[in-house]
């Protein structure tokens, strides 16, 4: 009889702590998907499935709009619930690649609006707890700053998307082969992170009450060093709403961009072109985001990108050409997520532990600007003829985003804090 030793067979290794680099590329492909894939692929496709005759732009601007109002259900949802956030994670990205698979299958409008309906509440699910999971994690490992990595995950999704979507205009396909596409790379980018999102914490660990941001500076006297006292006061309304005018001053050029190039340029074969330009402009702002400290004043970057992103809008609407649209995509691509990566430290800086709450609000602001977006812009087409005038609106309301952050700079300053404290 041979000799099997029991106790090597009948043990296995505990699983490993993911390091803080698995850590922010999970994050990094997870946003991919939700947001790249589970959001934002409907925008190369759609003046695909327009050419195949499937939807009008009314129907079109309706499905981007129940995407929206899923998001902000999923929103709302995180405010009032208290999950596991591995398994929220896990069955919001499972359910994300089914939708995807969905919207390829027969069924016609009323089930695409349910879809997109509910691929909007899985994204919204996978912002919010994602990016709460693995900045709390990267925390608990000391590498606070590698959060921002994964903020360039839509910008890549949307790329990629872009990118296979202007070779399948060439290869002549169905926007329904487009959507199988999609599909699969999702299912290939689930199974990539899957096992970090189960890994356990860290042994020892050493997460200040601070953690996530320069803690104590909270105008209305937190103490030095002390845990963020979660409160809906006036800088915490005033950082949702300036939020919510984010939502509402990009969504058009983001729903409609390639059918915004296509009518003022009919013909060119740029038009595709400018959607994976605006993704790569998203995940250098996102990288770039991750160069700054954690010291930095995150409403004072966040004034910034919104001005930035202004002029990107207002460029699409005043310079229709070529270069034009290059140059906005770039200046709407870049402070994307980047903005969304000093927001999420903004709410960690205020709430502390609590910050999914916070997040949960601010991600329902965002989407009730998203919401307003695509039904103004079919309205003001069919009144105008032209996409300018909306673009010209959402310009208009991420200045004035801009202008929130101003003065919530000048009337409530942050504190000073060691420079222990905002490693």
């Amino acid at each position: 009889m041979p000799l099997v030793n029991t106790d090597v067979c009948a043990t296995q290794a505990p699983p490993h702590t993911a390091g803080p680099w698995a850590v922010a590329m999970a994050g990094f492909v997870s946003l991919a998907l939700a947001m790249g894939i589970g959001r934002f692929a409907f925008t190369p496709l759609l003046p695909m499935m327009l050419h195949d005759g499937t939807v009008t732009l009314a129907e079109g601007g309706a499905l981007a709009t129940l995407n929206y109002i899923g998001y902000l259900l999923g929103a709302l949802l995180c405010l009032f619930i208290r999950p596991d956030p591995v398994r929220m994670v896990r069955g919001a990205l499972v359910l994300t690649v089914v939708l995807t698979l969905a919207m390829a299958l027969p069924g016609g409008m009323p089930a695409w609006l349910a879809w997109r309906t509910l691929a909007g509440i899985a994204s919204a699910l996978v912002m919010v707890y994602a990016t709460a999971w693995c900045m709390q994690r990267l925390a608990e490992l000391g590498h606070p700053t590698l959060g921002g990595l994964m903020f360039c995950g839509p910008g890549v999704g949307i790329v990629a998307t872009g990118l296979s979507a202007f070779g399948m205009v060439g290869a002549h396909w169905l926007a329904n082969w487009g959507w199988i596409a999609f599909t699969v790379l999702g299912a290939l980018m689930l199974a990539a992170v899957w096992h970090v999102f189960g890994s356990p914490p860290p042994v020892a660990q050493a997460a200040p009450a601070h953690i996530g941001g320069h803690s104590g500076g909270k105008s209305g006297g937190n103490a030095v060093g002390a845990a963020p006292v979660p409160r809906l006061d006036l800088e915490t309304w005033a950082l949702t709403l300036a939020y919510g005018l984010a939502g509402f001053g990009y969504i058009i050029t983001a729903t409609f961009l390639p059918v915004i190039a296509r009518q003022a340029m009919p013909g060119t074969v740029w038009a595709d072109l400018f959607w994976p330009i605006l993704g790569a402009g998203v995940a250098v702002g996102a990288f770039l985001a991750t160069r700054v400290g954690m010291h930095h004043d995150n409403r004072r970057m966040m004034m910034i990108l919104y001005t930035v992103q202004a002029v990107g809008v207002a460029v699409a609407a005043f310079w229709p050409t070529v270069p034009g649209f290059a140059l906005s995509s770039v200046l709407v691509g870049l402070p994307f997520t980047a903005l969304v990566s000093f927001a999420m430290r903004e709410a960690r800086r205020l709430w502390g532990a609590s910050a999914p709450k916070l997040i949960g609000l601010m991600t329902a602001a965002y989407a009730l600007g998203q919401i307003a977006g695509p039904p103004l812009a079919t309205t003001l087409v069919a009144r105008t003829g032209g996409f300018a005038a909306s673009l010209a609106t959402a310009a208009a309301a991420l200045l004035a985003g801009a202008l929130i952050y101003v003065w919530m700079v000048r009337a409530m300053p942050l504190t000073a804090v060691p420079p222990a404290a905002t490693r």
